[in-house]
């Protein structure tokens, strides 16, 4: 079946998905469920005509073009209710890589998490890769490797993937011009990683001091050269930005609206939980009437990424998150085995609620059960 759809940036996920499944009902075809949180595809990919069943990216590190690998593949898996972790050493023996998110997992704010130093520890000396993805885009990878050092944590910039690296990796998977510029609604981080990537951007924390003077007949100008608009958490959001966002979407033809994330909530500190990037991204989408193209998670495409960064087979993962909607997600999306710590925003009644349809292979209370529930067991 060969669906083909014209103008397609105008479609939202849900309407896609609709006219895949009315177009398929004299087919055998079996669709992948596509969750309207998670972007469908990356822009290499041709919407102009395409098949459900052979999807491929024309991206850098190519991905095979496989009805099992589609760059931006969501599975429906039956939702058995999740197992308390009661044999951490089958886990960890079942294998190869454990991919950490940061925020509620490893610190809460600025504060480490205890017992983490010396789990980590124990999967190194069991020879098993560690990788620390997270949605927070303020800090670029070199500055959240300065975090982990600050915490008395000793890890490599090359095993830090922050959705600030992710957006700028995007655009180099897809050969953004050069000569195009990002408008940046964010923090440093996501600066820092464009001007690594070599792209030209304006925006960022500097417009968080401009203000907008409404009156009779003003009309505020944009760069008509921006292809993209990048928006993450921002502290000093404002109505310049988003405004100015909104015009470059709307305006500057084929301009990209990318999210790093769409996280409801964050750990600013350890007291209490802070409206997070979603709220920003929700107000550029709201005004554009445009779904972003999320890179973060619970989107493949850091997964992917990774996958072919360090050579790991997915069923030889591990995701540890505290987030179902994203974390949790972000593992069965990619086909790799969940963990779920109760040691951030999930709780176990969140978990256990009749609402909830993401369920993980396994929970407990943090990452740090590692090492008492190995000990039980030996």
């Amino acid at each position: 079946m060969i669906i083909k759809i014209k103008n397609w940036r105008k479609f939202t996920i849900m309407q896609i998905r609709t006219a895949v499944v009315s177009s398929s009902s004299s087919s055998s075809l079996t669709l992948p469920i596509i969750s309207p949180t998670i972007p469908l595809g990356l822009k290499r990919l041709s919407f102009a005509s395409f098949s459900i069943s052979n999807i491929k990216w024309n991206q850098g590190f190519k991905l095979n073009s496989r009805k099992s690998s589609a760059g931006f593949r969501m599975e429906t898996r039956a939702s058995a209710a999740a197992q308390p972790l009661k044999n951490a050493d089958e886990l960890i023996d079942s294998v190869e890589t454990f991919i950490f998110d940061c925020d509620g997992v490893i610190w809460k704010g600025d504060k480490l998490i205890e017992g983490v130093p010396a789990t980590l520890d124990m999967l190194r000396s069991r020879g098993k890769r560690l990788v620390f993805v997270t949605n927070n885009s303020t800090k670029s990878r070199k500055q959240y490797g300065k975090k982990f050092e600050t915490l008395g944590l000793n890890v490599n910039e090359e095993e830090i993937f922050a959705s600030s690296f992710a957006a700028a990796a995007y655009l180099k998977s897809i050969n953004f011009p050069k000569e195009k510029k990002v408008y940046v609604i964010g923090e440093e981080g996501i600066l820092k990683e464009l001007e690594l990537a070599g792209f030209q951007y304006l925006g960022g924390p500097g417009d968080g001091e401009k203000k907008i003077e409404l009156k009779p007949g003003f009309l505020m100008e944009h760069d008509k050269d921006v292809g993209a608009v990048v928006v993450g958490f921002d502290r000093y959001f404002n109505y310049y930005k988003v405004q100015y966002g909104t015009l470059c979407v709307r305006e500057n033809p084929g301009c990209l609206f990318i999210a790093t994330n769409r996280d409801a909530v964050t750990h600013l500190t350890d007291a209490q939980e802070w409206a997070g990037g979603g709220s920003m991204v929700g107000a550029i989408a709201g005004s554009t009437q445009r779904e972003p193209l999320v890179v973060g998670k619970p989107s493949t495409f850091m997964m992917d990424y990774l996958a072919n960064e360090f050579g790991i087979l997915k069923s030889q993962i591990c995701m540890v998150g505290d987030r179902l909607d994203t974390d949790i997600l972000f593992g069965q999306n990619g086909g790799c085995k969940t963990l779920l710590v109760l040691s951030g925003v999930t709780s176990l009644s969140m978990l256990e609620s009749p609402k909830n349809s993401i369920q993980p292979d396994y929970y407990t209370n943090k990452i740090s059960d590692f090492l008492s529930l190995k000990a039980a067991n030996v």
